[in-house]
């Protein structure tokens, strides 16, 4: 159903259109030069073809002589000569409260059957991320529904993480988790990349019909145009803002950034940047801060941001994951070994962190995290030594305690998919581990100095 202001909206898009037009001069791939277009970077365009046809279109960039446009679907049919026309200015976003419950596309079209939603308001696409000054101080802890991330990892509400791990290690299961049970009002899930196969079944399985009823689904597919992948992105996160400026703490998640990336490089390599690190152009280390930048916490509420990273072969270190380590506020490793042996979630505890966890919880809480944390620590330095039964009782107090308390500590790790856990039970049952493990600590300095 068409509002007062989308069909201003179409008014002023087709004024714009009479005015600022210009010609196919270049094809290249999924890229085309346009002369004679005067239009801003991010502008959305139209190009007529012969046939009558209109393929859409984004400026991405400027060089002598044209404009570089980026096509959002199959180039198939553009000729040199045929006429662009600019559809719009700086991109903007519908948004309102009926998109809860929905699935879109990039373009804001429906995917879920249902009809169009009814959206007032529209808000710009490439917003500007709050003021460092007024950002509110990140001191509040937001749940996450699984309770190896709230007890030792735990997250704040506004702040950004990163779910790093390589592909087949459960990172659908686990955000398919955190949506149905986190304490965020809003969930604003973007699915860039995906195959088309694994959007349903994480809609209808992961998700829910008890996570999608507050929660907005934005996909792209790996089967559509680079542009267009990243304008997902960048769509979920205007939605984001729209909720949070409403007074909502939103979770904004995103799968993946890594995929968001990839788009992004043939989009700077197609308008001819240099490669740089592992092929990738400037501009994917520029785009990413511009992105992650906008979640945090403002005076009117808060997007909480978890964004994935697939790390190819496992290395951590490559330069994709490693500049989105420095952005972000924290990362959880998903770690394959774990995740073979059956132990989900299959996070790795001393392999992560949350910069913002002594911040959001109490002296308690710490203190019983660290006792767990080293016993953690002290069982990954003997394991081979008690496998193959090298190990010693009573040479170290703390090998000894690790040797008691491992099976416990890895119970409380994992977590059955249906289990229901959130953040205070999380909590009372970590300050219950914490003095467990002191008790064990205590009775064996005890009958040593005996």
């Amino acid at each position: 159903m068409m509002t007062v202001f989308d069909n201003l909206a179409e008014e002023v898009a087709g004024s714009l259109s009479e005015r600022v037009r210009g010609r196919v001069s270049a094809i290249r791939g999924l890229s085309v030069t346009a002369v004679g277009l005067p239009a801003p970077i991010g502008a959305r365009c139209a190009i007529r073809t012969a046939h009558d046809g209109a393929i859409e279109c984004e400026v991405v960039g400027l060089q002598r002589g044209g404009s570089l446009l980026s096509v959002f679907g199959d180039s198939t049919g553009i000729a040199p000569g045929d006429r662009v026309e600019c559809l719009s200015g700086a991109p903007r976003v519908a948004v309102g409260m009926d998109l809860l419950g929905r699935v879109i596309d990039a373009r804001g079209e429906p995917l879920d059957g249902g009809p169009r939603p009814r959206l007032n308001q529209r808000v710009p696409l490439y917003g500007d991320p709050p003021p460092p000054m007024q950002r509110r101080t990140i001191d509040a802890p937001l749940g996450l529904g699984v309770r190896s991330i709230d007890a030792l990892l735990t997250a704040g509400k506004g702040q950004r993480l990163g779910i790093f791990a390589g592909t087949g290690v459960g990172k659908s299961v686990l955000m398919g988790m955190i949506c149905r049970r986190t304490q965020a009002e809003v969930n604003v899930v973007v699915l860039v990349g995906e195959r088309g196969r694994e959007v349903r079944d994480f809609v209808e399985f992961q998700l829910g019909a008890e996570g999608l009823k507050r929660s907005v689904v934005v996909v792209c597919t790996s089967d559509e145009a680079p542009a267009l992948r990243v304008r997902a992105c960048f769509q979920g996160t205007a939605i984001a803002e729209y909720f949070r400026d409403r007074g909502c703490d939103v979770l904004l998640m995103m799968d993946s950034l890594t995929r968001m990336a990839m788009a992004q490089r043939q989009i700077g390599l197609a308008a001819g940047e240099p490669p740089t690190s592992k092929g990738y152009p400037p501009s994917v280390f520029a785009l990413m801060p511009r992105l992650l930048e906008r979640a945090g916490r403002t005076p009117g509420g808060s997007i909480t941001g978890i964004y994935t990273v697939l790390v190819e072969g496992g290395d951590v270190d490559e330069p994709l994951a490693d500049a989105a380590r420095g952005i972000l506020d924290g990362h959880i490793w998903l770690s394959r070994s774990l995740a073979n042996r059956g132990h989900f979630p299959a996070v790795d505890v001393l392999n992560s962190i949350s910069r913002v966890a002594e911040d959001v919880v109490d002296e308690g809480h710490r203190r019983a995290a660290r006792e767990v944390r080293k016993v953690l620590a002290v069982w990954n330095d003997i394991e081979d030594l008690v496998s193959i039964g090298a190990y010693s009782p009573g040479s170290s107090l703390e090998y000894d305690v690790a040797v008691r308390t491992r099976e416990a500590v890895t119970a409380f790790l994992q977590q059955d998919r249906g289990e229901q856990c959130d953040f205070l039970a999380s909590d009372q049952e970590l300050r219950r581990l914490g003095e467990a493990i002191a008790r064990v600590r205590s009775e064996l300095s005890g009958g040593r100095a005996n």
